[in-house]
């Protein structure tokens, strides 16, 4: 099985922490590193990702994670254009409500310039 290395910014990318959150544990936890391959002035390191690395990711992503059920949002128009509404203040619903019945959908698309042919 061959060793894999990782920098600290693509195991952040990878477990969705950031590059600080990886060099603190790094550090705390003594994770084995060497030096990146290529890259002069000996700042720049990689990390060994063995058992140690994996076992502790694993836990703390486990730790972090709130319990319950998560439930897939659909990325349609209709998903999208809900949740704009429901970020709005009363005011807000109320005045897009009103522009809307007055302008319509025509009026809609000519002020974002969507040309409807």
């Amino acid at each position: 099985m061959k060793e894999e290395w990782l920098t600290p910014d693509e195991l952040a990318q990878r477990t969705g922490y950031t590059r600080q959150t990886i060099n603190k544990w790094i550090k705390r936890e003594h994770w084995i590193t060497k030096p990146k391959p290529g890259v002069q002035g000996g700042k720049a390191r990689v990390v060994k990702i063995d058992e140690r690395v994996t076992a502790f990711l694993d836990d703390t992503r486990h730790a972090a994670e709130p319990a319950g059920a998560y439930l897939a949002r659909s990325n349609t128009l209709s998903a999208l254009l809900s949740s704009f509404v429901q970020q709005m203040t009363t005011q807000e619903q109320e005045d897009l409500e009103k522009w809307l019945l007055r302008e319509g959908v025509k009026g809609l698309l000519q002020r974002l310039d969507i040309d409807s042919k």
